[in-house]
């Protein structure tokens, strides 16, 4: 066990999850406070500042936690007037946006805002943006600190985490993915699309964010078995003396299609593998073919 995985079980008892306003990803902190339960409000300081938050678990024996990053602690409870006061900052946030907006405005920035928000103490404002290049900020800093007078973050974000902040309905017609429950980005490549023998139309695959779907990664795993040990697309075949190609499959209907200049013949999946031949097979088809 690492040094710093002791040390954060001698100092808490407990571990517990804990959720922000805005975001569904949970973290997990430390705490000794044995009244606390699922669904509680409390105050905790994380990397941005001070923050509250709502326990999404129940108390844990801290030895469970196993990541090795160290615990923060929880605060406290969170009261009426801290409920209230981040209610009130979550109200302020257009007017922040308005201003920071401004600002951006008479530096010349190139950049598009995406949020506004107060830690619960005040003493940081967060904004979000995104930029197509680096962005250089230094006036723009200088012009929000003398209009919030607090501590100001600039944080650039890409294309897909803009999405998950403003969300909207995928081409399913239910809530984009990013925004209603994934917690981290997985990597999407085209060759998932490429597995799933769909059209590579790049309109078509992308999502609100202009990235590959993230849908694309779930199935991948279950294509690439069902496709194991079978042909790509376009592969040479011999059917009763005669060569076609395969030019339709479909894993999910059992289906396959392969054709030459003359006939076109509808398969199963399991009459497919039949014409799969050996390479001796292939070898001495290809002579026949020649003569």
């Amino acid at each position: 066990m690492a040094n710093n995985e002791r040390e954060n079980q001698q100092q808490f008892k407990y571990c517990v999850a804990v959720k922000f306003n805005g975001s569904k990803k949970a973290y997990t902190f430390g705490t000794n406070n044995e009244n606390l339960h699922y669904g509680d409000k409390v105050v905790v300081e994380t990397v941005r500042g001070v923050e509250l938050g709502e326990l999404i678990s129940d108390l844990r024996d801290s030895s469970l936690h196993h990541s090795g990053a160290a615990l923060k602690p929880i605060l406290r409870s969170a009261t009426a007037d801290d409920i209230a006061h981040d209610k009130r900052n979550r109200e302020e946030a257009p007017e922040l946006m308005a201003k920071c907006q401004k600002c951006i405005e008479q530096c010349g920035l190139e950049m598009y805002l995406i949020s506004a928000e107060y830690t619960l103490d005040r003493n940081k404002v967060i904004f979000s943006y995104v930029a197509d290049d680096r962005v250089d900020f230094r006036e723009l800093l200088k012009s929000l600190a003398a209009t919030f007078r607090c501590r100001i973050e600039l944080r650039q974000i890409g294309p897909r985490d803009k999405a998950k902040i403003i969300g909207g309905l995928g081409c399913c017609g239910m809530e984009t993915c990013c925004s209603r429950f994934l917690d981290d980005f997985d990597i999407v490549s085209i060759n998932m699309a490429k597995n799933q023998l769909l059209a590579l139309n790049t309109a078509k695959l992308s999502g609100q964010c202009g990235k590959l779907m993230c849908c694309l990664k779930y199935e991948d795993e279950a294509y690439k078995q069902l496709r194991a040990g079978l042909p790509k697309l376009n592969t040479a075949v011999y059917y009763n003396g005669e060569k076609f190609r395969i030019t339709t499959m479909n894993i999910l209907n059992n289906s396959v299609r392969i054709s030459n200049k003359e006939h076109a013949v509808d398969l199963t999946i399991s009459d497919l593998k039949k014409l799969l031949p050996s390479k001796k097979t292939n070898e001495e088809n290809a002579e026949n073919a020649q003569n």
